[in-house]
């Protein structure tokens, strides 16, 4: 048994554990019930599920969320469109999202899927300083699919001075 101040009491049966516990007006829990003997400590039942769960919530506040963002693109793309959307990932990357890059194929185009990896492949080419090919390019029914992760690390965005 442990205290309330984190000392050790060592051994005490169950009925006296309850009597020193109620004494200091406080709970007395189980901490480890798997060992021989099992582990009970006298503490405040409220305050410790309280403090547990606001260290919870501190460590969901500190998780990095990252979303994917997708881009859809054509085989048959045109250069300026291409420079266009790969400007949109670009911003993506740097925003610190994961892009899915989607080229989708139309009736005959599925017969010539090297089209769509050239043009995948042209992206990364252009991107390659500020993203990474996390899953290759894949083919699925009528799209071809690869995802980018950004290897910069994500930028906040400046905040405006306030005016006086």
């Amino acid at each position: 048994m442990i205290d309330q101040n984190g000392q050790q009491l060592g051994i005490v049966p169950l009925p006296r554990a309850l009597d020193i516990a109620r004494q200091s007006s406080l709970d007395l829990v189980e901490v480890s019930p798997t060992t021989v003997p099992p582990v009970c400590r006298i503490l405040d039942y409220g305050r410790f599920k309280y403090d547990q769960t606001r260290k919870e919530r501190e460590a969901r506040k500190a998780q990095k969320t990252q979303t994917i963002k997708e881009m859809r693109l054509k085989p048959k793309i045109g250069e300026h469109d291409l420079e266009f959307k790969t400007r949109l990932i670009e911003g993506f990357l740097k925003e610190g999202d994961k892009v899915k890059v989607t080229v989708n194929f139309r009736g005959r185009e599925n017969a010539h899927p090297e089209l769509g990896r050239q043009v995948l492949e042209e992206v990364v080419r252009r991107l390659n300083s500020l993203g990474a090919v996390e899953r290759a390019p894949l083919l699925e029914g009528r799209s071809m699919t690869m995802i980018l992760s950004p290897t910069a690390p994500k930028v906040k965005p400046p905040v405006a001075p306030a005016a006086t």
